[in-house]
């Protein structure tokens, strides 16, 4: 799956996503994504049992 996880980010970021979640078999493209992305430290996941992780942005907005 080749998503665009730098726009998906800033979706979060600007409140027209909610959540983003990441399953384990994405979770290193996402990576990628997530340490060059500029606000990297607005974009926090909590990793649930089976492995997903769920992003949400965190911050004043």
């Amino acid at each position: 799956m080749a998503d665009d996880y730098v726009a998906l980010m800033d979706q979060l970021r600007d409140g027209s996503l909610a959540e983003l979640r990441v399953k384990p078999d994405q979770f290193m493209a996402f990576r990628a994504a997530w340490n060059n992305y500029p606000e990297r430290k607005e974009i926090v996941g909590t990793a649930e049992r089976g492995g997903d992780i769920v992003y949400h942005a965190e911050g004043d907005k």
